[in-house]
């Protein structure tokens, strides 16, 4: 594995990362897009920084790690992972900038999903419902609401990252989902049925 520590949000990020990962492991068959960083409260409460807090670590760092990797993605096919959310999905309070970015996300993904399909590029989006970082501490600014959340999922827990969500990433990556592109993928243990 190699890190790199930089700014999702600068194009030069996303090349730097796409040329090392090319250059480390002699070419790319794959990208996934799960940075986002974000700020919740009320819409009328939000400023212009958290706005751009959202769209630029979301939405601007998802276009430009597909565009870094799309010249070597193009020739040979491969698959392209983006996260998206159900709280866009159902209008979740508090998450109008995050929501409005991972709509922006999937946006793009079916519409490159129709772009790029005559170079076998595939682009799907992962819509996750689980315990991160992220969502627990919105459990605990927003401990009413993150409770509301649970009661809606039919298996009764939040998913971990790495055992419930990793694998469908895997499978969306590899030749298993060679017939599958353009689609949003929920998992959520069940919660939203969109």
């Amino acid at each position: 594995m190699i890190f790199i520590e930089s700014d999702v949000s600068k194009q030069e990020t996303a090349d730097a990362a796409v040329s090392t990962a090319v250059e480390s492991f002699g070419g790319l068959d794959g990208l996934v897009n799960n940075a986002h960083a974000s700020s919740q409260a009320p819409f009328t409460d939000l400023d212009q920084a958290a706005w751009d807090l959202s769209f630029n670590t979301g939405f601007l760092a998802t276009r430009q790690f597909m565009l870094a990797a799309y010249p070597h993605l193009k020739d040979n096919g491969g698959s392209i992972v983006n996260f998206g959310s159900g709280s866009a999905m159902v209008g979740r309070p508090t998450q109008a900038a995050y929501a409005s970015a991972k709509e922006a996300i999937r946006g793009l993904s079916r519409v490159t999903a129709n772009e790029w399909a005559a170079n076998n590029i595939r682009v799907n989006v992962v819509s996750p419902m689980a315990l991160t970082d992220g969502v627990k501490a919105w459990s605990q600014a927003f401990p009413d609401l993150y409770e509301q959340s649970l009661t809606k999922v039919p298996l009764g827990r939040f998913g971990d990252p790495e055992s419930d969500v990793a694998p469908v990433v895997a499978f969306l990556l590899s030749d298993d989902a060679k017939y599958v592109t353009g689609q949003t993928l929920m998992a959520d243990g069940g919660a939203n049925k969109l």
